[in-house]
């Protein structure tokens, strides 16, 4: 049987929610260039893989963090999952911004959180960590509890576990970087080459540009 790391990175690309293009870098939000785009709402579009990531969400919640009173998903590419594990956990669900609104009460947390209650954050990937560290201390300010994370994909960047490192958040994640090559390198979507391009990538993203090539959205 196949482990769930492997299974969900397998999944996720069969369904172009990973997109992997190493001679055609993606140009993120950040202005990194890219050669992996990753867009997990198109789970959403795919019944199977929806409910693989609600199901094992849930059961490591239960299994890590089983006193969670409250779900809160980081907004926006987690509010969907978030609302469904926290269905299938029958637990009150909140989402979280990393700036307010610029309208109406100007929330930061869409719910309602009262002070004290244990909380476990939802995340769909994890790339510098900064939303989800701006989401940590929003919850902790409104007096949450925020027993860890839970993450979809992991970009296992050193700053980003630093960062929760020293905010003591524990995180579980369900597939990461090292997974998603492997499993490409055995499925056959890249070269040995490509993979050598993915991880000088991954050692210094910020500064990341093959040359000959121009990013594109």
């Amino acid at each position: 049987m196949k482990k769930l790391d492997t299974l969900l990175a397998e999944k996720l690309m069969q369904i172009s929610a990973i997109k992997l293009q190493p001679d055609s870098p993606f140009s993120w939000a950040t202005g990194w260039n890219s050669p992996i785009y990753t867009d997990l709402r198109m789970a959403l579009s795919s019944p199977e893989v929806r409910n693989l990531i609600k199901v094992e969400m849930a059961r490591l919640i239960m299994e890590n963090f089983g006193e969670a009173e409250v779900v809160a998903a980081i907004a926006t590419g987690a509010i969907a999952h978030g609302a469904l594990v926290a269905d299938s956990l029958a637990l009150p669900m909140v989402y979280v911004r990393s700036t307010p609104k610029d309208h109406g009460l100007e929330n930061l947390i869409e719910g309602d959180i009262k002070p004290g209650q244990k909380v476990v954050l939802i995340e769909d990937q994890l790339s510098t960590g900064n939303n989800c560290m701006k989401c940590l201390n929003t919850v902790r300010d409104a007096g949450g509890i925020v027993l860890g994370v839970m993450v979809i994909f992991d970009y296992q960047f050193s700053s980003a576990a630093k960062a929760l490192k020293r905010a003591k958040l524990p995180i579980i994640t369900l597939t990461n970087f090292e997974t998603m090559i492997d499993v490409a390198m055995d499925n056959g979507k890249i070269t040995q080459a490509d993979a050598d391009t993915l991880q000088q990538w991954h050692s210094d993203p910020e500064n990341w540009t093959p040359a000959g090539f121009d990013a594109i959205d």
